[in-house]
């Protein structure tokens, strides 16, 4: 009888992925990115988006990428591209990556700080962390389900490297429990931000430790093996795929390493509708919606939403 493999839940079938290569020493990687963090603090920015181009498209991992339900599809890139909320810009998805809205965005050259409960905080330029996690066999391709609080999903190849490689690289101390991040904001470029002075710019989302560091959660660079455009977050934005969307911060700034758990921007706003958790969960509606469907761009029909988005071996040990 031949052998019989069962995948877990989450892994995306063979025929859209292909296998995944083998990691490169991490010792030499760490080592690596120590001695060029050290040369980026304090000194100018010396990449540039064109400098990383060639690390597009990156290998391909199947194992840590979502399986897709039967009949479904990778998002059309149209869609995912043109179809995002970005409030910084507008709060109509189908306006944000008109020339109007993103003409005015400068994303290169783009300065990034790691700072907080760490011992080798790191303040460089996002274009030479980038261009090393590509030397160093770090960037890789993840297809993962999204889906966004609003009931509505894309199935997306992110390029990205894990979060966890950034921490380590800063050293947190014991103490650093929590992270925030902060997204640029600009009211001279960012209309919809200067437009809506009410909410707490600039947007803030956290991570526990543990969220931050587990395999699955990536700082994403690119998207259909090409790096993000301006609408999708460029050049440096969370995915953590088991958490509703607005967790997937844009166009990071700043990741402070903290003790206690941090506000958040929707937090802030309705902390009712928006807690700082914020798992997916088809069994807990949202006081406004049903979680229990979802729609996938480009798709005419709903589909069950899973818990978890679908990752629950993976993460429900997190949160017993």
């Amino acid at each position: 009888m031949a052998n019989v493999i069962i995948r877990p839940d989450w892994v995306l079938p063979e025929k859209l992925v292909t296998p995944e290569e083998v990691y490169r020493n991490r010792r030499t990687f760490l080592r690596t990115m120590g001695v060029a963090g050290a040369g980026l603090i304090g000194g100018s920015a010396m990449g540039a988006a064109k400098d990383v181009a060639k690390y597009y498209p990156a290998k391909k991992n199947p194992a840590l990428s979502s399986k897709l339900a039967a009949g479904d599809r990778m998002t059309k890139e149209e869609w995912a591209t043109g179809y995002n909320n970005f409030y910084e810009f507008t709060t109509r998805k189908e306006w944000v990556k008109h020339p109007y809205f993103m003409g005015k965005f400068v994303v290169d050259p783009w300065k990034i700080r790691i700072d907080g409960l760490c011992n080798k905080p790191f303040d460089g330029d996002a274009y030479d962390l980038i261009g090393e996690m590509g030397k160093q066999g770090k960037l890789e391709d993840r297809t993962y389900r999204f889906r966004c609080v609003e009931a509505w999903s894309m199935i997306v190849p992110w390029t990205g490297f894990q979060l966890s490689e950034l921490i380590k690289l800063v050293e947190p101390k014991a103490e650093a429990k929590f992270m925030r991040m902060t997204t640029a904001v600009d009211f001279k470029t960012m209309p919809g931000a200067a437009q809506m002075k009410n909410y707490t710019w600039p947007y803030q989302e956290g991570l526990r430790m543990d969220e931050a560091m587990h395999p699955l959660t990536i700082m994403a660079t690119g998207m259909y093996g090409k790096p993000l455009p301006k609408q999708n977050g460029a050049p440096l934005r969370l995915i953590v795929p088991w958490k509703y969307g607005y967790k997937s911060i844009k166009s990071i700034v700043r990741i402070e390493l903290v003790a206690k758990q941090p506000k958040t921007f929707w937090e802030i706003a309705n902390p009712k509708e928006y807690p700082f958790e914020s798992n997916v969960d088809p069994a807990v509606p949202h006081p406004r919606w049903s979680q229990a469907t979802e729609q996938v761009l480009g798709l005419g029909h709903r589909i069950n939403t899973l818990k978890y988005n679908g990752f629950g071996k993976e993460v429900a040990a997190l949160y017993k």
